[in-house]
């Protein structure tokens, strides 16, 4: 019987608890928190590991509800430095729900499908990625950046992601 994929990325469902967990209650000020000037900010990366969900699932691979379209944007615009902490966790929540749900739908024999990029790249190419690749780069794309947070919230004294 194939095994639904989601059992092989648990541990993102935990790291997403994790990284939901030390952004709870922060007030605007922690969010504006940066590890030195001109880097982002603890809102501004959890923004983008947000936008970059919604990308890649929903941009690339076609899945989620619209629910999951309007976080393509999420870290761009002026918007993106007021998200305060009940709407990141939120967005977070409403996110992790759709690859989640994606990830219990596929199979390992659903890994070699391929999809053709969006939007042309810097090179105006198109490439093609496969799901395998898209669910892995996603899946270190959040603990790369929820690194970041976590170490960013610990330089000024905060909790960060409780290991």
């Amino acid at each position: 019987m194939p095994v639904p994929l989601l059992t092989f990325y648990a541990g993102w469902e935990e790291h997403n608890a994790l990284l939901r967990q030390a952004l709870s209650g922060l007030a605007d000020d922690q969010l504006s928190l940066a590890p030195a000037d001109g880097l982002w900010s603890v809102r501004m990366l959890a923004s983008h590991i947000i936008a970059n969900r919604a990308w890649w699932f929903h941009s690339w691979m076609g899945v989620g509800a619209e629910e999951l379209a309007r976080f393509v944007d999420f870290d761009e615009g002026p918007d993106a430095e007021t998200h305060d902490a009940d709407e990141l966790v939120a967005a977070l929540d409403s996110s992790w729900a759709n690859v989640a749900s994606s990830l219990a739908g596929w199979t390992e024999a659903d890994l070699p499908e391929r999809f053709q990029g969006p939007t042309p790249n810097a090179a105006w190419e198109r490439p093609w990625r496969t799901r395998r690749y898209i669910a892995w780069h996603v899946a270190e794309h959040d603990v790369h950046h929820g690194g970041e947070i976590s170490l960013t919230l610990g330089m000024h004294g905060l909790n960060g992601l409780d290991m």
